[in-house]
């Protein structure tokens, strides 16, 4: 056996267990598909915006507020509804659209590594 040397450190330990809170492989697809919907500004911005407003908002509320057309406004909000993030209300012919607030909740535990930094 040989004495470390002073000013040396110790070798770190291989393999170590991992702990258990990790999230399971289908929740960590499912999450992957939400940040990937946040991916592009304007989604970022929309999501933004919907969580200032407590009320369901019209797209032709967010197309001014987002300066560009109201059918790109449309792509992204499908690409925010299917990712799961957002829930659509049909009031006649409009549609509006609000955040699905446990999504957003249980993104924000999984963005959150305190936990786990601890």
């Amino acid at each position: 056996m040989s004495m470390p040397v002073a000013g040396e450190r110790p070798a770190a330990v291989c393999c170590a267990p991992l702990g258990t809170g990790a999230i399971g492989e289908e929740e960590a697809r499912a999450t992957a598909e939400v940040f990937k919907a946040l991916g592009d500004p304007h989604r970022v911005r929309i999501v933004s915006l919907l969580a200032a407003t407590e009320d369901a908002v019209c797209v032709c509320d967010l197309t001014p507020a987002l300066g560009i057309s109201q059918p790109t406004v449309s792509h992204h909000l499908k690409k925010l509804l299917t990712a799961g993030l957002i829930v659509r209300e049909q009031r006649g012919t409009w549609s509006y659209y609000s955040l699905d607030r446990e999504a957003i909740e249980r993104l924000a535990v999984i963005a959150d590594l305190t936990e786990v930094a601890r």
